[in-house]
Order: structure tokens, then sequence, then C-alpha cells
């Protein structure tokens, strides 16, 4: 690995970094050589990370160097050149040894570097980046939370996160953890400091070795040089004191740091409610009802395996202040029911007061719950009835509102009053109430309010976590333009800005703003019209041109998941849905959790598929798609912005931001407006997304704003600083189609392709899309394949589509008593270079015929077959010409084909062998009822998949077609 030299710091890095790269490991280390803060923007595909790791360490290493070479030589001058000098520097205790002044800046401690970012899978990228370096050999330590690291049958089964954290301190505190047990034996063992550990790395020795995990970390972390870990755990007080994370003397690296404002807010404020506050009274009730019973019975609690920490007259006074905060807050008088009342951030203490709680009290009232709480949720193993919820809810409450940290009562209160804001509103009643049996009926309040303690300075939070005793933040992203109304929200000190220009060249991206779809209705995803039906037809056509230009895949995103579901609902009943993914199959994300993985692994596996022209990813800003995951290559060679993701305008919390933003800006003469605000919201979650594409150096794509508003030269300027002087404007979209073809056809020619990449273009027409598609590839692969596989046996435990396919198409001939399930390529004439594939109808057509597309359904499905282009006609409407000519037996092969590669798009792989083993069934035996009933199980008449039940009519046996017909109307 070569080594560079940067400000007198020995950099070694996997290969010569380009310009921007050392221009950027350059003011990493400015800022830790200085004790400095940093902000410091490099677009993704810039080795951002790499170049974190690399010269961070770098310094550290030095540094380290540097402290120990002082501390022998203040030694030697101390002449305590002893083994009690050699423990204290091993221990890295500098102070004690004797060090000079100018070294114990920053206490007894070695500098540590902590590398935090947003989620788990971006810590997992980064560790993974550490392990190609040659600072893989750094003590690492990685931070995580009992949901990834318990490794105990009994509390990684539990679901809820507030149980399994209670459950884990009981068992630990019965000394009944016999993971946690061997943590303390086993923590020095070498097997744990040898390699970079991951969170999975980590899981998988901690159960070979049968040791927790969870506390190993912790473990790890106190010698560790780097530690990860998310951000939220740096930026929370209360998990940053729950985590036992110590700042002092800290390097703090905040990746993806365009969500550090947000989070910041996040942490720092509170919901709770009149409900809430009644669930407390009822949990304290029912201890104190535990507590009677024991004391009737004459219990023994020594038995027990948690001990009551707290006493009667404890309950008795906790009851009393809920009673007197519950009282507190029914009294509350709203001015506007409807939408609630706003009030300064003091009024939260005003309120609490009212209940005895001021400062230096919560601590104490914080302490009993805490016991209560670990006996509400370890005395009662069923999880439906274990409680203790609503009394940490109060507990999260008291540390988020008196948490002063080392400042003044005084100075914190007056940060308060500026940087809260405290909204109430009437309490909605929960939805699916009667459906919910083990909802506690009682405590649910139809006339209750709701307390929101909300924080809207990022500061609050930045300026309490540097006080800790910090060396250095570091605020990196791809996508944190523009710098300055991101730094003037921090709150700290930014000595140190960076604004670093891409990699790529301009033959490798392709940006404009498209204003107009194909029929020149203006596209505006706009609140007053997104919902018109000649905006989304538009749209829709937009999006198949592109599907037939774009190569490999095709991401889209819209503003919110209403306005996708509503796209992909409408597009659906237009038929343009089913355009769309005849040329490439369409993914949607999901709203949850669930499944999410299982569809994004279908469509990197659909961009692999050589049989295909790709994949269409339709996603949304600030989603799970819009940030992280990686779309490099063919995975994403274009993405189009539907319209701008603005945050809800009428939501509460976006309206108190803004004013809070005009406040501040009325009082300081300085800082963003609350209009620049929320256009800035938006504008950076479209840089996000646009960030999923161009991965690297070599990597190209084309970025499609499609929205008219986006000419709004605000806008422009808020777009990330590489992207905007490449973006062009295209007054027609005859423009943009002939740009994007030439691009494409330019990058594929002049750029290093991957491999295992195929690359299609598709005709356009301007006013509707020209379904076409180029076989010559396809044909002569399919015949070799047919040649290759002639002799290939098929396997007897499972079923290939393919080898199937060609066994019949040996061993099958064409009878006239019935139609084989015979499929091949298509034949065209010399003077043809494209055709559309026929739909599945295996009626003859010999004459010219105009033909309408109608909104999803069978006409629109099974239109004839053509073998000529489609023209496109002048008034924009849905109706073109098709040259339809003699369907042979080749194309009733080429038919099946693509009717088999319908099916599977839609079926699951389990269903998909169902249908298979009907096609061998039928094929072989004949039997129409068995296969009527399988198709009707697959694609029921009546449902969404009608049309692939009809679609089978074209390979039934002739002897069957009239029963098929006379079913299929009834």
């Amino acid at each position: 690995m070569p080594d560079i030299i940067i400000n007198d710091i020995i950099v070694s890095f996997p290969f010569q970094p380009y310009p921007v790269q050392e221009e950027y490991m350059k003011k990493v280390i400015e800022c830790l050589q200085n004790n400095q803060h940093g902000v410091l923007e490099s677009p993704t595909g810039t080795g951002k990370t790499l170049n974190l790791l690399c010269s961070s360490l770098s310094w550290l290493l030095t540094k380290k160097a540097q402290l120990q070479a002082q501390v022998i030589t203040g030694a030697i001058e101390k002449k305590d050149f002893g083994g009690h000098f050699f423990k204290h520097l091993t221990n890295g205790l500098e102070k004690a040894a004797g060090l000079p002044d100018n070294v114990q800046n920053f206490g007894w401690t070695m500098p540590k570097i902590i590398y935090a970012s947003r989620t788990h899978s971006q810590l997992s990228q980064a560790m993974h980046e550490l392990k190609r370096t040659s600072y893989k050999h750094v003590a690492t330590a990685v931070l995580g939370s009992r949901d990834q690291l318990c490794i105990h049958p009994e509390v990684s089964k539990e679901t809820s996160t507030f149980n399994k954290i209670h459950m884990c301190h009981a068992k630990i505190k019965s000394r009944t953890c016999f993971y946690y047990n061997n943590v303390e034996t086993k923590k020095d063992d070498p097997v744990f400091k040898q390699e970079v550990l991951d969170i999975e790395d980590l899981v998988k020795v901690g159960q070979k070795h049968r040791c927790c995990p969870y506390f190993l970390a912790k473990e790890l972390k106190q010698t560790a040089d780097i530690v990860f870990m998310p951000y939220n755990y740096l930026l929370d007080p209360k998990t940053r004191r729950s985590q036992g994370i110590d700042l002092q003397n800290t390097i703090i690296i905040l990746d993806e740091a365009h969500n550090v404002e947000k989070v910041c807010e996040e942490a720092a404020s509170l919901q709770i409610s009149s409900t809430d506050v009644a669930m407390c009274i009822d949990e304290v009730t029912a201890v104190m009802q535990d507590v009677s019973k024991d004391d009737d019975l004459q219990n023994d609690f020594s038995s027990d395996t948690v001990q009551k920490d707290f006493t009667a007259e404890d309950l008795c006074i906790l009851k009393t202040m809920f009673l007197e905060l519950e009282k507190a807050i029914d009294s509350i008088e709203l001015k506007n029911r409807a939408e609630g009342d706003t009030f300064p951030g003091g009024y939260i203490f005003e309120l609490l007061e009212k209940a005895e709680l001021t400062h230096g009290k919560e601590q104490l009232v914080v302490e009993k719950l805490e016991k209560i709480i670990l006996y509400l949720t370890t005395t009662n193993t069923s999880p439906f009835a274990r409680k203790g919820n609503a009394l940490q809810k109060f507990s999260d409450l008291l540390r988020t509102a008196f948490n002063s940290g080392r400042a003044s009562v005084a100075r914190y209160r007056e940060k308060v009053k500026r940087c809260y804001k405290v909204h109430i509103q009437m309490e909605e009643q929960k939805k699916n109430y009667k459906n919910d049996i083990w909802e506690n009926k009682k405590a649910t309040k139809t006339d209750g309010k709701l307390i929101s303690y909300w924080c809207f300075s990022p500061g609050f939070g930045m300026e309490q976590m540097v006080e800790q005793g910090v060396r250095s933040v570091l605020l990196t992203s791809g996508t944190l333009s523009p710098l300055k109304p991101f730094i003037s929200e921090l709150g700290i000190p930014i000595a140190v800005q960076l604004e670093n220009p891409h990699i790529v060249t301009e033959k490798q991206v392709c940006v404009g703003i498209l204003s107009q779809g194909p029929d020149s209705h203006p596209l505006n995803s706009s609140y007053n019209t997104r919902n018109d039906p000649k905006y989304i037809r538009s749209l829709g056509r937009t999006v198949y041109n592109f599907s037939c230009i774009v190569p490999h895949g095709l991401l889209i995103f819209f503003p919110s998941y209403p306005i996708m579901r509503k796209c992909r609902d409408e597009w659906q009943n237009m038929g343009l849905w089913t355009q769309i993914t005849e040329r490439k199959p369409i993914y949607v994300e999901p709203n949850s959790k669930d499944g999410f993985v299982n569809v994004m692994n279908e469509y990197y596996q659909k961009i692999k598929d050589p049989s295909c022209k790709g994949a269409i990813f339709m996603a949304v800003c600030r989603g799970k798609v819009s940030e992280g995951l990686d779309f490099a290559n063919a995975n994403g060679r274009a993405v189009l912005i539907i319209g701008l993701p603005f945050p809800p305008f009428k939501d509460p919390r976006v309206v108190l931001k803004q004013r809070y933003l005009e406040e501040i800006r009325t009082a300081e003469k300085e800082g963003l407006t609350g209009q620049e605000w929320y256009q800035l919201e938006a504008s950076r979650a479209v840089n996000q997304a646009i960030g999923r594409i161009i991965r690297h150096k070599n990597d190209y794509g084309a970025v499609i704003l499609c929205d008219c508003r986006f000419e709004n030269p605000n806008f422009k300027k808020q777009l990330s600083a590489w992207l905007r002087p490449y973006i062009k404007k295209f007054t027609n979209f005859g423009m943009i189609t002939k740009e994007l073809r030439e691009f494409f056809r330019n990058a594929e020619s002049t750029l290093p392709q991957p491999n295992n990449t195929r690359t299609q273009y598709g005709n356009i027409d301007i006013s509707l899309p020209a379904v076409v598609a180029n076989f010559e590839t396809t044909i002569s692969h399919s015949r070799q394949k047919l040649q290759d596989n002639s002799a290939t046996e098929r396997p007897k435990d499972g079923f290939d589509i393919d080898m199937y396919l060609n066994e019949h198409a040996k061993d099958k001939q064409p009878q006239k008593s019935q139609t084989a399930i015979n499929f091949s390529a298509c034949k065209l004439k010399d003077n043809q270079s494209t055709c559309e594939l026929a739909k599945y109808n295996d009626e003859p057509a010999t004459k010219r015929r105009k033909i309408n597309i109608l909104p999803l359904g069978v006409d629109s499905y099974f239109s004839k077959p053509s073998t000529s282009s489609l023209e496109a006609s002048k008034n924009h409407s849905v109706n073109f010409t098709q040259n339809v000519e003699e369907a042979n037996q080749d194309d009733k092969k080429t038919l099946g084909k693509q009717y088999l590669k319908d099916v599977k798009r839609v079926l699951s792989v389990d269903d998909y062998k169902i249908f298979a083993r009907m096609i061998q069934s039928y094929t072989q035996s004949g039997n129409f009822e068995e296969l009527l009933k399988t198709l009707s199980n697959l694609f029921p008449p009546t449902g969404q998949l009608r049309h692939l039940f009809i679609g089978f009519k074209s390979f039934l046996k002739k002897q069957h077609m009239a029963n098929f017909e006379n079913y299929v109307n009834i």
C-alpha cells in the first residue's frame, strides 16, 4: 500500500489517492491536529469512508507515539523509569507518569476515535473498509443494542426492546445469565482482539465461546482505539449514559451527517399523554396491591428473583405525585381544541412543579421508578401481562426535561425557553381499540391531552455532547449542501469546511429537468395537481418512455408513500402498469420492514438475469431505499425524482419549526427563514436519493428531475455542488430522449463495463411509447441454448423450465389434433429489425388492423400478433397501427416464452414450481379438470391476474378450447 505524507502525517492508503481524496484527508488531519470541528462534504463514490479511516487512524497512531515518547522523556527527567512507570504507560495514564502540561490538556487518557453512522448496516460497511487497510490491526469495538447482540435463549426471543432490557437486568442481578457470567473470564481472550469484528462477527464469536456479545462489546470499548456505534448512541444523552460512553478526549466522526439535525432534535424531544399518566397510576396501584398481598401472606421475598428495592411509602408518594400531575393536565384549557395550543419551552417545568417535581428531586424519582419498572418487567413471564412501559416513558420525560448537564439550572432553563416549544392538543382515541383484546380499556380517555415537548434546535444536543470533553467533531456526508445553513443550525464553532467535487466527468453523468411529459402535459406533483388524472397519466407515459431507453436498473423516487400508491393504482387502472412491466418488471418499496430484504434481493437478481432488460424500483424519498443502499453499475443507471418531498405542511411540528426559525432570525438577524428551511428539507431528501447511483469512478448514470418546480433557481442552488454544473433544461420530451440515447450509447462504448451486464436500447416514441425490442441477440442465444442442451437430462428432484422447454422442443411435434406447448424464437423478415411480442392468442391475424389500448383488462393484454414497429399518432391518442402477419408455429413458441416470463415475474418460487408441474402433467396426461383447478388457484379468473389465466388459452389442446371459453364466460 502506498504511503503519502499529508500535513506531516504518513498515511497508508490502499491505492494512490485521487486529488479529491487527498484534499479530504488533509482537512480531516487539520481538524485533529488543531482540535477543531469540521464539516466535510464529499459525493458518494469518492471513497469518503476509506479517507476518514486512513487519515484519522494514521493521525491517532502518530499521536500515541508522540505521547508515549513524551512519557518516556518525562520519566527519564524525573528518574522514574521502573516497573511502576510501565504500568502507567500501559494504561495510558500519562499524567501519573509525569507528562508535561501541554500533554495534559485532554485528561488522563489517550485520544480515542468514535466512528458513528446512522444504521448498523452502514457501520458494517465501514468496518469492512477498515479490514482492507493497513490499519486493521488497531483495537476496535462496535456497540449495538440487545436486539442485535443478545444471545440468551429466553431474553433474545422477547419482541419488546423495553422488556428485553429489564429481563436482562434481572438475570444479571440474580447471576442467572450464563453468557454474561463468562464475560469477565473471557474478555481478554485474544480471539476477540485479533481482527476487526462487526456486529455479525461478534455474535458468531460470542455464540462459539458462550460469551455475551453485548457486554463483551462494552469491555472491548474500554481499550479500543476506534469504536463504531449508531450516532443516536452519541446524540441521545439517555442512551449515552446507559451505554457508559465516555467522551473525554475523543474524536467524534459523524458519517452520513445529513441526518444529524433531525436526530439531535428527536433525541431531545418527547411526548406524553393523559393516557400515559393514567397508565402510570394503574401500574403503581398494581404494585401496591402486590405488596399488600405479600404482607398479608407474610411472604419471604428472599426467594424472589427480583428484590423489591422500594417500600409501600415510596409507592404512595409516587401515586400521589401522578394523581396531582393528572389533575394539572386535566385543568389545562385549550383555546384551539381542533389544532391545539403552543406554550414556551419552560412551560414543562411549570407543569411538573404542580406535582412537586423540580430540579434535584427528579433524580430521586427516576431511581425509584427504575426499581419499580424492573419489578414489573421481571415478575411476570407472560409478555402480554408485562407492564412498566408507561413508567419508563415518564422516567424518560424527567431525564429529558431536567438534563442540564454541566450548565447551571438558570442557564439551562434559559436555553430550554429558547430552543423548545410545548404543544398541547386533544388526545385522539386509539384506533382499532375494539380489536385489541390486550388493551387496558380503563386507561383510555377520550377527553385526554397529548403533551409534546419538542426541541427545535440541533445545537442544543450538539453543545451538550461537546461539553463532555470532546476533542474534535467531524460531520461528513455526500449531501450536506448548502453548508452555510447546515452549519448555522449545529450550534458549535466550525473551523474547517470542505465541499468536494465528484471524481466523475461530464461524460459519466446526464442531469436534466423535465417539465412536461410525452403528451406535453406539465409535470408538477404539487398538492393541487398530484391527483389530477391527466398528470398521473402523463407521468406514467414518461416512466414508460424511460423504461424503453434506460438500460438495466431504473430507480424512481416519489415524495411519499401515498403518492406512490396513488400512481401505482391509477397506472394499473389505465393499463399503463402492464405496458411498463412488459419492458421492465417493477418492484415497490414496502412501507414496513417486513419483506424489504426479499424485495431488494429479487430486484438485484432481476438485474443480473441476462434474459431481462433490467428492472424498475419504485421508492420514496427519506425511505429505506433512499439512504445507505448501493445501486452501483447496472443496479442503477438512472434515477427519476418525481416531485419535491416537502414535509407535511400542516403538521404541528413542521409549523412550529418554521415559527421557531423566524423568531431566531428576528432576534439574531441571521439564520434560515422558515420557508428556506422548508425548501431545504425537500432538497436534501432529493440529494440523498440522487446519491444512490454513480458509486465509483467508472460508474455512470442519468438523473432526471421530473417536476417543473426544479427550474426555480432556489432549488438549483440547494442541489449538491457536484451536480449543479451538469444540469440541463429540456424544453420538450424529444430533447431528453435524444440526449439519453446518446448518453448511454457513448457511456457503454467509452467506459469500462462491469461483468455479467447486458445493455439493450429501445426505440422511443414522443407521443406514445412504442413497444419494441431487439430480438436478434435473444434469438441466437435461444437457438444456441437449444443445441447445447438438446441432450441434457432433466433432474429428477427439481424442475427447470428451460430444460422442460428444450425437452419438448426436441421430443414433441405439433399434431393436428392438439396444440403442443412448444416454444422457440421469433423469426423476422430480412427487412425487419424489431417486432412486438404478440399477446397470448392463437387466432391467425392476416389483416391490417387498428387496435385501441384499453384500461387493464383482457382486451388490452391480448392484442394481436405484430412484427412491425409502432407508429405514433399525431394527436397523442393511444391508438396505434400494427402490421399483422399470419401467426406460425415459431410465433407461438415466442409467445410461450414471453408468457412464462410474465408468469415467473408474478409468482413466488413455490407457486412457480406448482405451475411448472401443472404444465408437465397436462402435456403428458391431458387432464383438463386438474389443469383448470390449478390455474384457478394460481390466477383467480375474477382477480388481478385474470389476464394470465386467460393467456393460457393459446396453449390448450384443441378439444379443451370450448370448455375453457365457457368457463371464462361464466
